[in-house]
């Protein structure tokens, strides 16, 4: 009996707060009220996913929805993810699906992405947008508590905008 394909489940966590954003492009997520003459470019609820970039072309990432083995094995979400960054070298040829940082669905083999570079952060209005309304690059909360542990591990973490700020080049 043949296989049923589940449906892409790209690995996102929810996220209540905003999106800042300095003049010169600059975007972090904010878990805090102090926007210290940042703009706000997203608040409220939304969605916060991963993604990894493409080998040669850094400025491209895909969010893993559906990973696809030589074999026929198929991994959503947690597992798909789990086995990208833990047991990926055992198969580059197993296929990727998901959709890309310009919103573009897309299809690519394992070795085809560059797993040494960072993870890619993404802000994604609901569990249904293919395409990110931000991405930031920092993180700003008081407190670890009640925080994503992926979020913690992927974005640094200031306690204000004007310790961001600081960090900055």
């Amino acid at each position: 009996m043949a296989k049923l394909i589940p449906e892409r489940a790209p690995l996102g966590d929810p996220f209540i707060g905003a999106v800042l954003q300095l003049e010169g492009g600059q975007q972090a997520l904010a878990q805090t009220a102090d926007r210290a003459g940042a703009d706000v470019i997203v608040s409220d609820a939304f969605i916060v996913r991963y993604g990894v970039p493409y080998l040669g072309k850094p400025h491209l990432s895909i969010v893993p929805g559906m990973l696809v083995l030589d074999y026929g094995d198929i991994f959503t979400g947690e597992a798909a993810w789990d086995f990208l960054y833990n047991r990926s070298n055992l198969y580059p040829r197993a296929e990727v699906f998901g959709y890309r940082s310009d919103g573009r669905d897309d299809m690519i083999i394992i070795r085809s992405l560059d797993l040494a570079l960072p993870v890619e952060v993404f802000v994604y209005p609901d569990e249904k947008a293919t395409t990110p309304s931000a991405h930031p690059k920092a993180l700003i909360a008081t407190s670890e508590a009640g925080l994503p542990p992926r979020l913690l591990k992927y974005l640094p973490r200031f306690e204000t905008v004007t310790h961001w700020k600081a960090s900055l080049p």
